[in-house]
């Protein structure tokens, strides 16, 4: 919603074509299924997911492999029910032992659940309100979906890449485009963790947060080193910067002086970088 207020603010802007994706999380988690196998999950004929879990982990602790010698299984979850669901990614096999060791925090355990989709899913609810919401706000929305900017981009021999995909969007895909582009990037406003997630040595929870500046500089501070331009991504109270392009490309390994850089711009919500065709990104100046 930002961008778009961005970009009516500069440019006479008619109509706006939204292209809905959905994600689709079996196949993400699995590209080669096809047809009926959608309606054959990993769960198919196991009465329940508890039953699934137990096969799955072969009826052994997941903690201590069965040395505690306890015959009495349960189903553990990983994240809590309220944060992680009933998922099987989310679930693994403990003997009683282990899992009464575990919440009585006499034991950790060094197991992770499998992959979330967790970012799937919100955009899949995110999607509806953002038309609802563009809706409201102009005049002439229109909605086109992915298979059809596909299939535009195919039958006009085009490469896969975002700069071609909207040319497909806007029903122009052999315009001509202009080589310099601008990449955009939103970071964080506020630090709003405390502390950080992990204890340290003496069951502590280190600081999250750094001082608002080191040595007059700001996190997302634009600098400038051996005349490139660079955003500061971290900083330490020694003096020392991690600097990088917005690609993540790191300098010395995240690791240059302070005294090396030149302040050339504060830090913005929305970092900006110019880039032109393929060419490596640089800054916009």
């Amino acid at each position: 919603m930002t961008m778009i207020k961005k970009v009516h603010e500069i440019l006479p802007i008619t109509k706006i074509i939204v292209e809905t994706a959905q994600f689709d999380i079996q196949k993400i988690n699995k590209p080669e299924i096809e047809s009926v196998e959608y309606q054959q999950g990993e769960q198919l004929g196991f009465w329940n997911v508890r039953e699934f879990i137990l096969f799955r982990d072969n009826h052994t602790c997941q903690h201590c492999k069965g040395k505690s010698k306890d015959k009495i299984l349960n189903v553990h979850h990983i994240e809590s029910r309220l944060t992680g669901g009933d998922s099987p990614n989310n679930l693994v096999t403990l003997c009683e032992t282990c899992h009464n060791d575990y919440h009585k925090g006499k034991i950790d355990l060094k197991i992770k659940r499998g992959k979330k989709f967790n970012h799937a899913t919100f955009m899949g609810i995110m999607r509806k309100t953002f038309h609802k919401r563009l809706f409201k706000m102009y005049p002439n929305v229109k909605i086109t979906y992915g298979y059809i900017t596909k299939n535009t981009r195919i039958e006009n021999n085009l490469p896969k890449a975002h700069r071609i995909d909207a040319k497909c969007i806007t029903g122009n895909p052999l315009a001509k485009s202009i080589d310099t582009w601008f990449y955009y990037k939103k970071v964080r406003c506020q630090n709003r963790q405390i502390h950080k997630a992990n204890f340290i040595k003496g069951h502590i929870k280190k600081l999250n947060q750094a001082p608002f500046e080191v040595k007059g500089f700001r996190l997302f501070d634009k600098v400038e080193f051996e005349k490139e331009l660079y955003y500061i991504f971290g900083r330490r109270k020694s003096g020392f910067f991690d600097i990088r392009k917005l690609d993540r490309t790191k300098v010395n390994k995240g690791s240059i002086s302070y005294k090396k850089l030149l302040l050339k711009g504060f830090r913005e919500t929305l970092l900006i970088e110019r880039r032109n065709g393929n060419s490596s990104p640089s800054l916009k100046a």
